[in-house]
């Protein structure tokens, strides 16, 4: 058995040692935890407000907006975030993201080393596992009583919601599983792996949400949740993300109100889709025989339809065809949208004419903008997308002389003939997502590109679309090497047809020099031709370049 180690260390810091333990008295909870990450910067009255809330609630506030997640200092006081391996905690039981065989080489890293080999041994006797169940065995040699190993499910673009609701139900099985055996405590690793390429921030997402849904059931039989990471990003996910479905307090309550996205799901935290619902109006005839008053159209679930039992001769009294009609046809719905679409794109364009592409199409909500950049984050991050990387369009930098990450794009590599745009975008938001977390700066070397404006405004209209508008919130700057006169005009036209607030942070240098005051040079790799063209277009005054280094002296 495990033999416990002594620790003064406090905070969540991962044991050196894997025969130490940390018990659940050493990680703060966190309802007492100092972090204060979430937005603390910025405007309560953003624009991530939730265009599915109720304006009409008295529990909202000044905009109406109904806080789906308020402050229950009780939960609150159940949750805690660690940074480490589950299985240094000692805990009721240590949650093991496996596989359908529960083999030991798909299991959760370090968990059988640590357990021992009779785990191994026993879950070979379970008989598998499906995918979203969950099935419990003895902990062996962890300081955890038991072992509960759940099969999350793979991702895919096209069954997004399928996926959504399988990693809903992992968490809620381990959850209701402690509770079954009798146990209190529970420590949950991120319940994704990389070979199934669940995006980590969404899957973070419904983690958090429906542990947050089962503790608003179930608080009395459950005393912590432990929410365990082991990588710096996952860390940050999760700090940013705890304080929209655990509020501590009245602002962090505000601030979610407002950030939250806007499908949270139904009350165990699992995706809802309309058209998987059964919508039931009342019986035609019907004659009032208790003193209930019909009701108004009822949407029930599926999966919580109880279909009652009834004599045929009641059943055939009220009989009729309106009784099974659907509100509308969702394929119905579907295919006049289809017919709207395919109408706004045959009619006349002024846009088009112009040549500035698909510009007049509705603006995005935050919601939309989040699941769409979700959707193409994910799809990058399963795609093999060297080739664009070898083009050396967009590449990381270093940093500028305020500390902020520099994303570096270099126009005269962009051959519109050679690259497929699609792909290019995948590229874009794979490159962009870890630096856009936080204020960033671009730098664009404009030195020798084509004149020609591409490509066209309504493609950068969906970048800027898929990008997201944390994208647009934490840009501080565009700093554009040599611009010329078409630039600069494309560049006021984006102004004014796809974004005001990013494309009015474009700051024009003439000279290398004047880029080197906002980004050192030796945070930039910066393209020999752009020496060249400097040095044509300024005719080398006032500069000296070292022809081995490729760096610029101001000529003394």
């Amino acid at each position: 058995m495990y033999r416990p180690v002594a620790t003064t260390t406090r905070g969540g810091v991962p044991t050196d040692s894997g025969d130490s333990v940390v018990t659940l008295d050493q990680v703060p909870r966190w309802i007492d935890s100092d972090i204060r990450y979430l937005y603390e910067n910025e405007d309560p009255n953003s624009d991530y407000t939730d265009p599915l809330s109720s304006a009409s609630g008295s529990e909202g506030n000044a905009n109406g907006i109904i806080s789906k997640f308020p402050v229950d200092h009780e939960i609150n006081s159940k949750i805690y975030l660690w940074r480490g391996d589950p299985w240094n905690l000692e805990v009721d039981a240590v949650v093991n993201s496996t596989n359908e065989n529960l083999d030991e080489a798909h299991s959760s890293p370090g968990l059988h080393a640590a357990a021992g080999p009779g785990l191994a041994e026993e879950c070979a006797t379970l008989g598998g596992c499906r995918t979203g169940m969950a099935k419990v065995t003895n902990a062996y040699d962890l300081p955890a009583r038991r072992v509960i190993h759940t099969v999350g499910p793979k991702y895919a673009v096209k069954y997004h919601t399928a996926a959504e609701n399988a990693l809903s139900h992992c968490y809620r099985s381990c959850l209701e599983l402690l509770i079954e055996n009798g146990l209190q405590s529970i420590a949950m690793g991120c319940i994704y792996t990389e070979a199934k390429n669940y995006p980590r921030e969404p899957a973070a997402h419904v983690a958090i949400r429906t542990v947050r849904r089962f503790l608003e059931k179930q608080k009395d039989k459950i005393e912590a949740v432990v929410f365990c990471t082991t990588t710096s990003s996952d860390t940050e996910i999760y700090k940013r993300l705890l304080p929209l479905y655990f509020p501590r307090d009245n602002h962090e309550e505000e601030i979610a109100r407002l950030k939250l996205p806007a499908d949270v799901g139904d009350e165990n935290g699992e995706t809802t889709t309309a058209e998987r619902k059964i919508r039931i109006k009342p019986l035609p005839n019907a004659k009032v025989s208790s003193p209930r008053t019909p009701q108004a159209s009822v949407d029930l679930s599926v999966s919580n339809l109880g279909l009652s039992r009834r004599s045929s001769s009641y059943l055939g009294a009220f009989l009729d065809p309106a009784f099974m009609s659907l509100i509308k046809d969702p394929d119905q719905r579907r295919r006049e949208q289809w017919e709207k679409t395919a109408q706004a794109q045959n009619s006349w364009n002024c846009f088009k004419m112009l040549g500035y592409g698909e510009l007049g199409g509705p603006a995005l909500s935050a919601a939309e903008e989040y699941t769409l950049h979700s959707r193409y984050l994910a799809k990058a991050n399963s795609m093999n997308l060297s080739e664009i990387a070898e083009m050396k369009i967009v590449y990381r930098g270093g940093v500028d002389s305020e500390g902020r990450p520099v994303m570096v794009v270099v126009g005269a590599h962009f051959l519109l003939r050679c690259l497929d745009l699609e792909r290019f975008i995948l590229y874009v938001v794979k490159e962009f997502e870890p630096v856009i977390q936080k204020p960033y700066s671009i730098v664009y070397f404009h030195s020798a590109a084509s004149l020609q404006m591409q490509p066209d405004l309504g493609w950068m209209k969906r970048l800027q679309q898929i990008l997201g508008r944390k994208h647009q919130r934490n840009l501080h700057a565009i700093y554009v090497l040599h611009p010329t006169f078409g630039l600069k005009s494309a560049i006021f036209a984006l102004q004014l047809f796809v974004d005001n607030v990013v494309w009015k942070k474009v700051v024009y240098l003439d000279r290398l020099l004047q880029l080197f005051r906002y980004v050192p040079r030796e945070q930039l790799t910066i393209p020999d031709f752009v020496f060249q063209h400097d040095l044509e277009v300024n005719g080398g005054k006032g500069l000296i370049v070292d022809p081995r280094t490729k760096y610029v002296y101001q000529r003394p």
